[in-house]
């Protein structure tokens, strides 16, 4: 019965058991045995009183129905508790709710479903595989009241099979007819085998070859009873019982287990509507050492088109873990596992791999996709369209300062660091291409080399400059000899000398720590899985990016140094002044680079947002130099080429002593009210001022 139960997905089931040993012990086995199997849990089990009050069997309806989930209902019952049962659960209105399973009690007997056919509908009941014995029904067929005088019970069966009366030999009845006793059973009387006469056969063969065996081992060679059987343990021949194997009437074999049970061979039947809306039994398998079931030949109740169940808990859906509920192993409750947690199995749930998130039914993990930057990507279209814009415009100034190379205006502004600080303003605008491009080692490579590359030839070249002006006017002040490394060549070596610093860093960096590509799952690791992605790119942590643009700030910041110490010298003697509008607006745009690029961390979107306002940066970076240090040179040059003249060139002497006497000017008018300086020193300086205009280029044609 466990096995039918468990063949019809069921696992959740109540018991019903008459009182006494048959009940009891049946439903004792049936426990006993799902615990040590598991997989089918007892709602309730439920006893019938051998005397029933009135109203007990309504009582046992209701107690059954407290656990609705608990369909099936297994009876061990007599055939006058099943019939009361259904008659309980019909007047209940229960029709088709419960499923019934009943022993062999019940087995393809008509009496207990009698006018309960609506009720009894699709029960599964059970009967031993039986034979009919042919020599049996010859002998019953030929016992009459005269050559059966031995059975005291005869007269009785003799009165109920023909309906007579046979006067003060038989049971008192209410039968008129008188019986002849010329009666024949099977000709005056319908007449079956009783199915278990086979098993009455059977049992006494079993016990005749036991007390055979008995007497081979106790009375060897011994007719009759030796004085070792005079009296007999009956756990002795219980031992020989339970030892027998032979063939039994109906050519099964007879033998029992370590239990004392026979082996099981069951026929198994459902009571079933036909199509002449009558019911009867028809078998839908057997049990012979284990369990042939035919659910397709299997019928439920009128209305009842699916598959019923009996369960305490659903099947969880895929990606739901079971959490059993205490004290109660077929019941549980469904919880999903959450976030990048999947079903590792029925009862629990496991973390994906970091790679890899769950799938959409959450029964395995899978790849996490791996996603770059792309150029299509709003996030690279503005870096590189500024990029592209700004490498226009260096070729551009490039090309016309090589075009105009000997002019006085690209002389004066130094030629051989300007083309430097262009090569670095060019660099600051290619490094976007490098950023958004596709990671692999080469590109890693490049990266490193020329991340801070760029700044540090503008920012080297710049700092060269704003210090040689700085040292030319504090020499100045003191004497009218020209200070040391001011010359072309000695600038380029110092600014060489600052690059290499950068360069040297970077091979440091290359032999630590070799550039390679990774992909980070942690950056795109979003709460919701279906979002996540792997981010293909550089090994180059945010630490190692600090150190690689910390020497080229270091030079931003120190030039910026400079440009506020020459911020006194008057615009028209050299660049200080449109470097030091270089510099500050350069701080400002990396003084908001810092906070946008290191707050985004957390973001899902850190990487396109890193990318871009690093590459944004750099970008604006180049074009504040280029356009306010190279720009109005390149206007006058073009719209403005009579502007483009050699004037008069001056001693050092007397460049630096209108330098010196004009920023004493502007002191001394910053002493006196509103603004007035003294006649005497206006005089004196008269002559310097009026040429001031010219002294830049002058200055510088004299130095080069």
């Amino acid at each position: 019965m466990l096995d039918i139960v468990k063949a019809l997905g069921w696992n959740y089931v109540s018991t019903l058991a008459s009182e006494g040993n048959y009940g009891e012990s049946g439903v004792e086995a049936f426990s006993q045995i799902s615990r040590e199997t598991g997989g089918v849990c007892i709602a309730q089990s439920l006893k019938i009183p051998r005397e029933p009050k009135a109203g007990e069997f309504d009582k046992l309806i209701q107690r059954l129905l407290e656990n609705p989930a608990a369909r099936a209902v297994i009876i061990f019952a007599n055939e006058d508790d099943i019939r009361r049962v259904l008659e309980a659960a019909k007047k209940a209105n229960q029709t088709g709710h419960f499923l019934w399973i009943g022993s062999d009690s019940w087995g393809s007997k008509i009496a207990p479903v009698y006018q309960q056919e609506d009720i009894a509908e699709g029960a599964v009941t059970i009967l031993p595989k039986r034979a009919s014995i042919d020599g049996f029904d010859k002998y019953f067929r030929g016992r009459t009241l005269a050559n059966n005088r031995r059975n005291v019970w005869f007269a009785e069966f003799w009165e109920e099979n023909f309906g007579c009366r046979l006067g003060s030999h038989g049971k008192k009845n209410n039968y008129a007819k008188k019986c002849t006793g010329l009666e024949r059973i099977s000709r005056d009387s319908t007449y079956e085998q009783e199915g278990k006469v086979q098993f009455v056969i059977d049992a006494v063969y079993a016990m005749a070859h036991a007390l055979h065996a008995m007497h081979k081992d106790l009375c060897p060679g011994y007719l009759g009873l030796c004085s070792k059987m005079n009296t007999i343990d009956g756990r002795d021949l219980l031992r020989y019982i339970r030892a027998v194997n032979f063939s039994g009437s109906a050519e099964t074999p007879v033998t029992f287990n370590e239990n004392g049970d026979a082996p099981g061979r069951y026929d198994i039947y459902q009571y079933q509507s036909t199509n002449k809306s009558t019911a009867e039994y028809k078998v839908i398998g057997q049990w012979i050492d284990y369990l042939q079931l035919n659910v397709s030949e299997m019928r439920w109740t009128r209305g009842e088109e699916k598959h019923p169940m009996s369960l305490c808990s659903l099947p969880c859906k895929p990606g739901e873990r079971k959490k059993i509920v205490k004290g109660v192993p077929c019941c549980w409750q469904c919880e999903r596992c959450e976030g990048y947690y999947y079903q590792f199995d029925e009862f629990s749930c496991e973390r994906c791999p970091s790679e890899q998130r769950p799938n959409m039914n959450r029964t395995g993990c899978q790849l996490i996709p791996v996603v770059k930057l792309e150029w299509h990507s709003p996030w690279a279209v503005v870096p590189v369209f500024i990029a592209m814009m700004g490498i226009i415009a260096t070729t551009f100034v490039i090309v016309t300062f090589v075009r105009f190379n000997d002019t006085p205006i690209v002389r004066a502004c130094g030629r051989e660091l300007s083309y430097v600080l262009l090569t670095g303003i060019f660099l600051c605008y290619a490094i976007t291409f490098l950023m958004i491009a596709a990671p692999d080692t080469v590109i890693c490579s490049f990266r490193r080399i020329f991340l801070g590359l760029g700044m540090c030839f503008s920012y080297a070249a710049l700092l060269t400059k704003t210090n040689r002006i700085h040292r030319i006017f504090e020499q100045g002040k003191k004497s009218v000899t020209a200070p040391r490394f001011i010359s072309p060549a000695s600038q380029l070596v110092i600014t060489f000398s600052l690059i290499s610093v950068q360069l040297l860093g970077v091979l440091v960096w290359f032999i630590i720590d070799p550039p390679h590509i990774i992909v980070d799952y942690r950056e795109q690791r979003t709460p919701e899985p279906e979002n996540a992605r792997g981010v293909l790119k550089c090994d180059i942590s945010d630490l190692s990016l600090i150190c690689s643009l910390g020497y080229s700030i270091l030079l931003m910041v120190t030039c910026t140094v400079y440009a506020i110490k020459t911020r006194g010298v008057p615009e028209t003697f050299n660049e200080a002044k449109p470097i030091g509008f270089t510099m500050y607006t350069t701080c400002i745009i990396w003084l908001a680079f810092i906070p946008i690029f290191f707050g985004t961390t957390q973001s899902a979107e850190r990487m396109y947002i890193q990318t871009t306002t690093l590459t944004v940066s750099m970008s604006l970076s180049a074009s504040v130099s280029l356009g306010m240090l190279y720009m109005p040179k390149v206007y006058i040059i073009i719209f403005h080429p009579e502007q483009n003249v050699q004037k008069r060139k001056r001693s050092f002497k007397a460049v630096v002593t209108a330098a010196t006497m004009s920023s004493k000017l502007t002191q001394k008018g910053n002493d006196r009210p509103n603004g007035e300086a003294k006649t005497e020193l206006c005089e004196s300086l008269e002559t310097n001022t009026s040429s001031s205009k010219t002294t830049y280029i002058s200055y510088s044609n004299h130095i080069m």
